[in-house]
């Protein structure tokens, strides 16, 4: 099987490095813990991929910076620094909508990526919500290797994924997002409503000390 070249993988790895990006890295890294912070990073690398093999252009059908930015802020609502006062989805939703709209992003788009963080745990939803809603949303699920559903598992080659991985490492990364999710929504019942998925991993845990996501992540195709 032919590798991937030193350019190839450049390429695979490389973020967006716009003065959006970068102050979007800037905001995110101090306040989320390594290992949901590659989650973050690997989420837009493979969103590229799923959007490589649906064949949408960058430029044309989806904007790349707001990839990125819905992407690396898909979780922000589970940051050390937030209010943790409404569900992980919506609170990140709100503080990356009003990041963006402060740093000139027009409202609309800004909007965009609000609804792409927020929906992204809502299958079934997200996908009839646009573009960028599905790339996030294929783009997350993928990093989960298949139990969250992915219809794009096998967008990703075993080179691209070890260059990726490489690159972010995984970081025992479920166990260590469903830590802060659980530790978000146990803050008050308001962000933990039943049957949503901060809801759903809270009473888990609490009944029997692993969420089924997490059991279900040891047997998917990157193990945790």
């Amino acid at each position: 099987m032919t590798r991937p070249t030193r350019e190839a993988t450049a390429d695979l790895i490389t973020l967006p490095g716009t003065p959006l990006a970068d102050a979007v890295v800037d905001l995110i890294q101090p306040v989320e813990t390594p290992s949901v912070f590659n989650h973050s990073l690997r989420s837009y690398l493979f969103a590229r991929l799923v959007a490589g093999r649906l064949g949408l252009a960058v430029g044309h059908d989806y904007h790349d910076d707001l990839l990125f930015a819905a992407c690396a802020m898909h979780d922000l609502g589970v940051a050390s620094d937030g209010p943790h006062s409404r569900r992980f989805e919506v609170e990140g939703a709100d503080r990356a909508a009003a990041f963006l709209i402060e740093r000139g992003v027009p409202a609309v788009d800004a909007d965009q990526v609000w609804q792409a963080i927020a929906l992204h745990t809502s299958p079934g939803i997200a996908e009839r919500r646009g573009t960028l809603c599905v790339l996030v949303r294929e783009g997350v699920a993928l990093d989960f290797g298949g139990p969250l559903g992915a219809g794009h598992v096998d967008a990703v080659t075993d080179e691209q994924a070890d260059a990726v991985h490489a690159a972010y490492p995984r970081l025992d990364m479920i166990r260590s997002l469903t830590d802060a999710i659980v530790a978000q929504a146990a803050k008050n019942p308001t962000n933990a409503p039943r049957y949503s998925i901060p809801g759903e991993f809270l009473r888990e845990r609490e009944t029997f000390g692993r969420t089924r996501l997490e059991h279900a992540c040891r047997a998917s195709r990157w193990g945790n």
